[in-house]
């Protein structure tokens, strides 16, 4: 009897006490900050904000820059839900920031917290120029729209493990998301994992071509690299993928005597992203196909899009995308369907 009531409280420990310890990662924190015992994003928060057009810093609301973010980051047609993850995101990413928990090596900024280039920080576009685009029959309902998403939001940043998470994300990953490590040499970041991310094949930029005559290939890559060289007359040919990632991007390709890096190549022909094939695409001239755009780590701002069409909630959206809970490939959609 005694074995058997021990066995009981074993498999009621695997079943209820166990799951609370391995979902324990990502939490939303809207009231208090774990590690300091204050409030996770006061009313009063400023931010400083390096203009980068203007090269001026102004300083304003950390609220009222973050619609100017999603403004500038995210399309305002695009669901509510979807809006409001991209809110969170950019209000935790430029937390982060404020409070010099992630900074640049070099100071890019002039002193200030954050900038607005988006390929070093976040994008932003101040309320004037933001209707200006949508122009004037959609101006109003937009951005309606996009401060209904932060104002609901107010306050709220993601943590993982009591640590404020750097919330990094892009445009579109191509289907799948990528491990950070694999983007970024050696940093592991529990959060930011390779995930399937469904319904990007909309965004018009989810596969895209370059076509570039041989020679200006092998010339930018001798620029690179000057001890370049390769075997024959055709440079494709000598070309090979060695490996790729869990995002499927490029990891390491060889052409001719190199072996490269698929982000080197990604920045050499300024191609939208590392996921990438070769082609040949006639006498002499070399097709890169590529399916995505941006880094691919972390959310894709697509694939939010379209969990949100299909009822993911903001609070899943996140936590899908930054591998707080244990989502594989399954989205939260996948999940209830086949329950």
């Amino acid at each position: 009897m005694k074995k058997l009531v021990d066995y009981m409280l074993v498999m009621l420990l695997i079943i209820i006490v166990m799951p609370f310890l391995i979902v324990k990662g990502c939490t939303f924190n809207k009231g208090s900050f774990p590690d300091r015992g204050k409030r996770a994003v006061d009313a009063d928060v400023k931010v400083k904000v390096y203009m980068a057009k203007d090269k001026k810093v102004v300083e304003m609301q950390l609220e009222e820059y973050i619609k100017g973010v999603v403004a500038a980051e995210m399309p305002a047609e695009f669901e509510p839900e979807a809006l409001k993850a991209q809110a969170i995101a950019a209000r935790t990413y430029a937390y982060g920031r404020i409070k010099k928990i992630y900074s640049s090596r070099e100071d890019m900024h002039d002193g200030a917290d954050i900038c607005t280039d988006p390929a070093h920080c976040q994008a932003w576009i101040s309320k004037d120029e933001a209707k200006k685009s949508w122009g004037i029959l959609s101006s109003y309902k937009y951005w309606s729209k996009i401060e209904k998403a932060v104002d609901e939001t107010r306050g709220v940043i993601v943590v993982y493990e009591n640590s404020v998470i750097n919330p990094v994300f892009h445009s579109n990953s191509g289907g799948r998301t990528e491990n950070a490590e694999d983007v970024w040499d050696g940093v592991k970041v529990p959060y930011l994992k390779s995930v399937q991310s469904d319904g990007e094949e909309n965004n018009p930029e989810f596969k895209a071509e370059v076509q570039i005559k041989d020679k200006d290939f092998t010339e930018r890559l001798k620029n690179e690299y000057p001890n370049f060289r390769y075997d024959g007359k055709d440079v494709l040919k000598d070309s090979r993928i060695l490996a790729r990632t869990g995002g499927e991007r490029v990891k390491s390709i060889k052409i001719g005597n190199i072996t490269l890096k698929g982000t080197d190549i990604r920045r050499i022909f300024s191609l939208n992203s590392a996921n990438f094939n070769l082609e040949r695409a006639g006498t002499g001239v070399i097709k890169i196909i590529t399916f995505g755009n941006g880094h691919g780590v972390g959310m894709s701002q697509w694939g939010a899009n379209y969990l949100a069409k299909n009822g993911g909630t903001y609070e899943e959206i996140l936590k899908y995308y930054y591998n707080c809970l244990l989502y594989t490939s399954q989205s939260p959609r996948d999940r209830q369907k086949s329950r």
